[in-house]
């Protein structure tokens, strides 16, 4: 039997070819948050940084051009996705280094800043990442990722609200799903329901201060915004003295 994640490695093994045709977008939620990010770097003096996840080297890249004296790395498990930074997106040989978000192949405080874009949510225990992310930074960790409690009816918003708060979304969603715990598309391969908001308690542990940052279009003036209205969301959790 397959495990899941055998059934992601294959998908994007077989889709790396057109993955930035599904994935990335000029604009999108992922490059504002970027944009964001990088904001973070002169106030904090980040002169490192890691991308876990890093696909076809989107954020390696975006990095290594706007920062051109920062050393930047990304990391990858699918060897396709690095193959296709290489050589269709010239990202330079060697700034990804293939590993996984679980077990991420650097010392403790190896980089000032760590950062992810949309890989938490293909991820069966993402907190495991997310604690991985914060052993290696030294200043801070930015979440760029889904978040559950912006889909669906207002209704169905607010029962996943309240069964997170229960323990019971998990076995919830369990049901909802077959028993699989997950679900499977073409267009984004195989995926669990997430939020950053999942994340808070451990990086507000971490961090002197978590910021949080919408980054889809959503206009409101609900006083549960963006928790129940931005289904993309960036988290970004500082420490004052990471030196």
């Amino acid at each position: 039997m397959r495990t899941t994640e055998v059934i992601q490695r294959e998908y994007y093994e077989r889709t790396a070819h057109s993955y930035d045709a599904a994935h990335v977008r000029d604009g999108d939620e992922h490059y504002l948050a970027l944009r964001h990010i990088a904001g973070f770097f002169d106030v904090l003096g980040i002169s490192s940084v890691l991308d876990v996840g890093c696909g076809t080297g989107r954020g390696v890249k975006y990095f290594l051009e706007k920062r051109p004296a920062m050393t930047v790395h990304g990391v990858e498990p699918v060897d396709a996705l690095i193959d296709r930074a290489v050589h269709a997106n010239c990202v330079p040989p060697g700034s990804i280094i293939k590993g996984s978000g679980d077990a991420l192949p650097f010392a403790d405080r190896s980089f000032d800043a760590v950062f992810e874009c949309g890989i938490l949510h293909h991820v069966k225990e993402p907190d495991q990442v997310v604690r991985e992310m914060m052993r290696v930074s030294r200043k801070a960790v930015f979440l760029s990722d889904e978040n559950r409690f912006a889909h669906g009816t207002t209704f169905g918003r607010w029962a996943k609200l309240l069964l997170c708060k229960m323990r019971m979304f998990r076995a919830a969603y369990l049901l909802k799903t077959a028993g699989k715990g997950y679900r499977f598309s073409e267009g984004d391969g195989l995926a669990y329901s997430y939020s950053v908001f999942d994340a808070l308690e451990v990086l507000s542990e971490w961090s002197d201060r978590v910021i949080v940052i919408p980054t889809d279009e959503v206009k409101t003036k609900s006083l549960f915004h963006p928790l129940l209205t931005s289904f993309h969301v960036l988290l970004c959790a500082v420490r004052d003295g990471g030196n």
